[in-house]
């Protein structure tokens, strides 16, 4: 059995147990009455279940234990766990847990947070940090005492891009769905399979959940948000592969450099979201952790769009990203691709501006 048969099982394995897990979550969050209750910050009107997230680990570990097991089964190679492996599960452990923990009794930012970081600083310690910048910024190779702080904030900022952005239907695990598909095709090219199962499964368990909650029906109980349990863990989880992806280690995959631009422009739509937010609340002189309506979900609503057509476009968007500079890769450095990518995302908003009047929809 090829590699590729063992992906796509695994993704189809992964994609049954979330069709059958989340209705029993559904039942389970009508008879405890744990619902998402709506308030001024967030979209929705109605109380919908929020604990879609939790079917997202438990599907994709075990999914990548079956395949693994049958592909070693099959190859007769045996199985073996990296220090940055083990440290990865343990610290996604820790996401996923105190993810559920918000989603059931709620949390403060502060302490959900020390848990990011702490769970983030497992990486370097386990050695797996950036150590390369290919060229960006003219800077090629990086120190570990450079390279391990960046590494853990890298990681805590990707958590909370996919954190925040899960404002409607369908668009945190969407994104996801595209950055995932990105990092599965770039593993998959390098030879490094265990990494394209795991992604294949966490890939899998999406689909049952974006067909809940996009088309599941409120009346019949049959919609549902994933929470932080399923935002955390999705956001943790691009963060590492970002790092494994972009770190330089000739032990694990050949030197490509175009490492960081190819992790990067996967996860442009999110990131760049969070960092035109907080230049925003600091030219506004807001609290940069206060939660408000300035997402690019939030500006194409106040534009127009439906959530439908707003997810559409947003998903256009980054996938827009992802051809742009693919294409630009084979003529310019990393440093002007960044660039043209700041420009790009600027003329996106001043277009979006355009369409907005007193914070309403234009009536023409």
């Amino acid at each position: 059995m090829g590699i590729t048969t063992i992906i796509i099982i695994a993704f189809a394995f992964s994609a049954v147990c979330g069709f059958i897990m989340i209705p029993q979550i559904l039942n389970y969050c009508e008879k405890k009455n744990l619902y998402d209750i709506p308030n001024s910050r967030k979209i929705h009107n109605n109380a919908i279940p929020r604990l879609g997230g939790i079917t997202f680990l438990p599907s994709m570990m075990l999914t990548l234990l079956l395949a693994v097991s049958v592909h070693s089964f099959l190859s007769d190679q045996h199985i073996t766990l990296s220090m940055w492996t083990t440290m990865f599960v343990i610290s996604l452990i820790m996401i996923y847990a105190i993810g559920i923990i918000d989603d059931l009794i709620g949390l403060g930012a502060r302490t959900k947070f020390t848990v990011q970081i702490l769970a983030a600083c497992l990486m370097p310690i386990s050695k797996l940090y950036i150590n390369n910048f290919y060229g960006l910024f003219g800077i090629y190779e990086i120190p570990f005492w450079i390279g391990a702080p960046l590494t853990v904030f890298i990681i805590v900022f990707i958590t909370n891009a996919i954190n925040l952005i899960d404002g409607i239907d369908g668009l945190a695990a969407s994104l996801s769905l595209i950055a995932l598909g990105g990092f599965l095709i770039c593993f998959m090219r390098e030879g490094v399979w265990t990494y394209g199962i795991l992604i294949a499964g966490l890939m899998g368990v999406l689909i049952p959940y974006l067909y809940f909650n996009i088309w599941g029906e409120e009346s019949k109980n049959r919609k549902i948000f994933m929470g932080d349990s399923g935002s955390l863990t999705l956001g943790f989880i691009l963060g590492f592969l970002f790092v494994k992806f972009t770190m330089d280690n000739p032990y694990v995959m050949p030197f490509r450099k175009d490492s960081l631009l190819l992790s990067y422009t996967l996860l442009i739509v999110p990131c760049f979201d969070v960092v035109r937010v907080v230049f925003k609340r600091l030219r506004e002189r807001k609290p940069i952790f206060q939660a408000d309506k300035n997402h690019i979900h939030h500006k194409l609503l106040r534009a127009g769009c439906n959530q439908r057509q707003a997810l559409i476009t947003i998903l256009l968007l980054a996938l827009s990203f992802v051809l742009l500079n693919n294409i630009l890769d084979y003529f310019l450095p990393t440093t002007f691709i960044v660039l043209i990518d700041v420009i790009v995302y600027i003329a996106f908003h001043l277009v979006i501006n355009s369409f907005i009047r007193d914070g309403k929809p234009r009536e023409d």
